[in-house]
């Protein structure tokens, strides 16, 4: 009975970690998609540390969203990684909307301050939205 019971939620548990990886993996290539150049030579060729808050704060805003998600799921194992998958992917897109109406309304080009040297606050509020859409979702759901 106890074994049954450990198989079923380390099952559960894989799961949830795989979506919630997969989800990871998406929002990390659509930010690759969304900033000009190739994102791992910015972040581990150039070392950018512009890209690296970007792409820390879509994992972590990512992250957030599959948490609110997998808490807010029901019971049904099914319903829940699918309703995941869903918010994560709803996540994403907003976040990605968000960084392309961000760069729209303010002056310089994306690709010169992600590859900038220097912190530029652009990145920052870009953080600071992707977090604040992943804090938002969360509510909802929860």
């Amino acid at each position: 009975m106890l074994l049954s019971y450990l198989l079923y939620e380390t099952g559960v548990v894989l799961s949830y970690a795989g979506c919630g990886l997969l989800l990871m993996v998406i929002g990390y290539f659509v930010v690759d998609l969304l900033t000009p150049g190739k994102l791992h030579v910015i972040l581990w060729e150039q070392k950018s540390r512009n890209a690296a808050v970007l792409v820390a704060s879509d994992l972590a805003g990512v992250a957030i969203i599959v948490i609110a998600a997998i808490r807010a799921s029901s019971d049904d194992l099914t319903a829940g990684i699918l309703s995941t998958l869903v918010f994560g992917i709803l996540g994403i897109i907003l976040m990605g909307v968000s960084f392309l109406l961000i760069g729209l309304l303010t002056p310089g080009k994306t690709g010169d301050i992600i590859n900038s040297s220097q912190m530029h606050p652009e990145v920052w509020v870009n953080a600071t939205a992707h977090l604040g859409i992943a804090g938002i979702m969360a509510a909802a759901l929860l």
